[in-house]
């Protein structure tokens, strides 16, 4: 026993130094990041026909850098939110002629056939940072400075301590609302139809309990969402120098709030970013983390993955993917996992996290490993409606130390009152550096269980478990 716990020290060691290699090479990944030929972030969503459209910050700041270095802004396209489309730089600082640095994160609101983007920029006058607004005949521009000056500064009665982030809500009535602000001071106002100018005074929106900045809204059956970027300790992150995304509703576009939750943990990055949007039948969360090669807290990327809805209009927390995409039919993405055991070193999270290992022993994420049980074991998902599955994949890791690939497996499904082999299954394979997959005659369960029994000496571990649907 002591010499294997010995040989999983020294694995864990190589395991660092294995992570540190991957990230100074700048591995490649697939999906997410959905681009890597620019570093993208603070990411608003926008969908026109049959495409969603991204509008982007651009990071620019060297290796090492300590600070934003961001000159334009990029639109990014898909139609199927899975392959993604730069379309180039469409707006700049170089757009306006009052503004002196800092493209930092717009969004972009469709009116009267029009594309407005409102974007913060440190302003060339008094303050720090003004809000100003670019209009474009279409979702891809040509955009050019609608107002030949700032929207919002410091000089805007009841202004934000930091007049940044923001987004505009356009109502069922026409009414238009604007919402900003960061160090915790976030501000609302109506807009005039010709979505330039403030339509009455800026209001303090009440119940964003830890708003910090970054918000974002929509509407869904009546009740209105706001996210926003958190950075408490209170459930959101462990350090404060992060944030999460928190949510909140109301039944009135300028509140009261009420907080509801955290949908997005703490990213890679220091700062967090996100949009809520509805494409082709699917709610979509876009965010940005730190996890393109090379990437840091100023070198971010944009991310994209599904969001899912309770029945009571309460959200589910989003799966953060790295390598798998926005999931496509992996139902595994929202289920909760258990397990018969789990080594306290590894992570249970990590075989439901949507990552796509590089082979069996890739430690450049978290792994879950059963060390020192042997035997038979199992783990498990559980969704709390029932979902409809056909195929089961899994991914097994082997460490060449005390974890090997299981001697045998199976999967098994919940009917209701008891565990039961899926049926017409295909056998299940234990074959290294790939994805397993056991197809079956389609089920729908609550629950699915994947067993299986180690090699003799050793105990077992895997990097990804997927449920698929047909």
């Amino acid at each position: 026993m002591s010499r294997r716990s010995w040989r999983r020290r020294l694995s864990s060691v190589a395991a660092i130094a294995a992570t540190l290699v991957l990230v100074l090479a700048g591995g490649a990944y697939a999906a997410n990041p959905i681009i890597t030929s620019i570093y993208t972030a603070d990411p608003a969503a926008l969908v026109v026909g049959n495409t969603m459209y991204i509008y982007s910050g651009h990071d620019e700041a060297a290796p090492g850098a300590t600070n934003f270095s961001m000159r334009d802004w990029h639109v990014l396209s898909s139609t199927d939110a899975n392959t993604w489309t730069d379309n180039g730089a469409k707006l700049s600082i170089a757009d306006f002629s009052w503004a002196g640095a800092d493209a930092w994160a717009g969004e972009v609101e469709p009116r009267n056939g029009k594309y407005y983007w409102y974007v913060p920029v440190n302003g060339n006058g008094p303050g720090w940072m003004d809000i100003g607004v670019a209009v474009g005949d279409s979702p891809l521009g040509p955009f050019h400075d609608a107002k030949g000056g700032p929207l919002i500064s410091d000089s805007t009665p009841n202004s934000s301590p930091l007049n940044i982030d923001p987004t505009v809500f356009t109502d069922d009535d026409g009414q238009a609302y604007i919402y900003w602000g960061g160090y915790w001071g976030v501000r609302a106002a109506k807009l005039k139809s010709n979505m330039i100018e403030l339509d009455g005074s800026v209001v303090t929106p009440q119940g964003l309990t830890n708003y910090w900045e970054a918000p974002w809204m929509f509407k869904r059956n009546g009740v209105y969402y706001m996210v926003y970027a958190a950075n408490d300790t209170n459930g959101c992150v462990t350090s404060s120098s992060y944030a999460c995304q928190r949510y909140a509703t109301a039944s009135n576009p300028l509140g009261p709030w009420t907080q509801r939750g955290v949908i997005l943990d703490q990213v890679s990055s220091t700062t967090s970013h996100a949009a809520v949007v509805e494409f082709n039948g699917q709610w979509y969360m876009v965010y940005h983390t730190a996890d393109a090669p090379g990437g840091g807290n100023f070198r971010r990327s944009v991310a994209v993955d599904k969001l899912y809805f309770n029945a009571d209009g309460t959200i589910q927390k989003v799966i953060q993917t790295r390598g798998g995409g926005t999931g496509g039919d992996n139902k595994a993405l929202t289920a909760t996992a258990s397990t018969s055991y789990v080594s306290s070193w590894e992570s249970l999270a990590a075989i439901n996290d949507g990552y796509t290992p590089a082979g069996s022993a890739d430690r450049a994420h978290a792994v879950y490993g059963n060390w020192p049980q042997q035997g038979a074991q199992w783990v498990q998902y559980d969704w709390p409606a029932a979902v409809t599955l056909n195929r089961v994949r899994a991914y097994w890791f082997d460490d060449d130390q005390g974890i090997d690939l299981p001697a045998s497996c199976s999967v098994q499904y919940w009917t209701g009152s008891a565990w039961q082999n899926v049926p017409g299954a295909s056998a299940c394979g234990v074959a290294p550096n790939t994805f397993n997959t056991v197809t079956f005659s389609p089920v729908t369960t609550t629950r699915i269980r994947l067993n299986f029994t180690s090699r003799s000496g050793y105990s077992t571990g895997l990097l990804e478990v997927q449920a698929l649907a047909p």
